[in-house]
C-alpha cells in the first residue's frame, strides 16, 4: 500500500503541472486572435478548474477546507456587492460579460477568485520563515495589490470589469490592501497544516499571466 505521504506529494505534483499547463495554454490562446474570443469564454471555468485543482492538492481535505472555502465565497461576493453598488470600496466600477454568470450585477466566479487569492497567498506565506502572524498577513496583502495592479490594465482590456473614467483609483488598491488584510487574518484563523506548493505556483503563475498579457 502507497505511504500517505507519497499520495500527497503525487498529488501536489500533478496540481502543479495542471497550474502551469492551463495558464501556459489561456496565456497562448488570448495572445491568438483567433483563438482569442473562445478563451475569453473559457475565463470562468478556467477559475473553476484551478479551484478543483487546489481542493485536489490540498492536505487532509476535508469539512474544514470546504467552511473556509464558502465563507471566503460568499465574503467575496458581498464585498464585490457592495462595492459596486455603493461605489464607496474599491471605486466606481462595473462588470463585463467575459466573467460568466451573475446575480445583482455581479460574477459569481468573483466568490471564487477571492478564494483563490487568499488562499494561494496564505499558503505561500506558509513556506516563509516568518513566525509572525500579522507580519505574514502584511506581506500577503501586499503582494495581492501588487497582483491586482498587474491585473487591472488586463481585466479592463478583456472586458472582466471597467471603471468610470476609464480611471483605477488609488482607493482601489488601498481597499484591497484592507480586505486581503482581513481575509488572510480569517485563513490564518482556520490554522491549516503547511501546505505543499500548488498555491504558491498558482499565485506565480498569476503574476506570469497577466504581466505577460500587459
Amino acid at each position: 500500500m502507497e505511504r500517505p505521504k507519497n499520495i500527497i506529494r503525487r498529488r501536489n505534483i500533478i496540481a502543479v503541472r495542471l497550474i502551469i499547463l492551463f495558464h501556459a495554454v489561456g496565456l497562448v490562446g488570448l495572445y491568438l486572435l483567433v483563438s482569442k474570443p473562445l478563451f475569453l469564454l473559457l475565463v470562468p471555468f478556467h477559475l473553476l478548474l484551478m479551484t478543483v485543482v487546489l481542493f485536489f492538492s490540498h492536505n487532509q481535505f476535508g469539512s474544514k477546507i470546504i467552511y473556509f472555502f464558502v465563507l471566503l465565497f460568499f465574503a467575496g461576493f458581498a464585498l464585490e456587492w457592495i462595492g459596486v453598488n455603493t461605489s464607496q470600496l474599491f471605486g466606481s466600477y462595473t462588470y463585463g460579460p467575459t466573467l460568466g454568470v451573475s446575480f445583482s450585477g455581479i460574477p459569481l466566479i468573483m466568490g471564487i477568485n477571492w478564494f483563490l487569492l487568499i488562499y494561494s497567498a496564505g499558503v505561500s506565506l506558509q513556506h516563509s520563515r516568518i513566525k509572525s502572524m500579522w507580519i505574514r498577513i502584511i506581506l500577503g496583502a501586499l503582494v495581492l495589490v501588487m497582483l491586482d495592479y498587474f491585473i487591472e490594465p488586463v481585466a479592463i482590456r478583456l472586458n472582466y470589469w471597467h471603471w468610470a473614467g476609464n480611471y483605477v483609483p488609488v482607493q482601489n488598491y488601498g481597499c484591497w490592501f484592507i480586505t486581503s488584510v482581513a481575509l488572510l487574518f480569517v485563513f490564518e484563523k482556520f490554522n491549516f497544516k503547511k501546505q505543499g506548493i500548488a498555491g504558491p505556483t498558482l499565485l506565480v503563475c498569476q503574476f506570469i499571466f497577466f504581466a505577460a498579457l500587459q
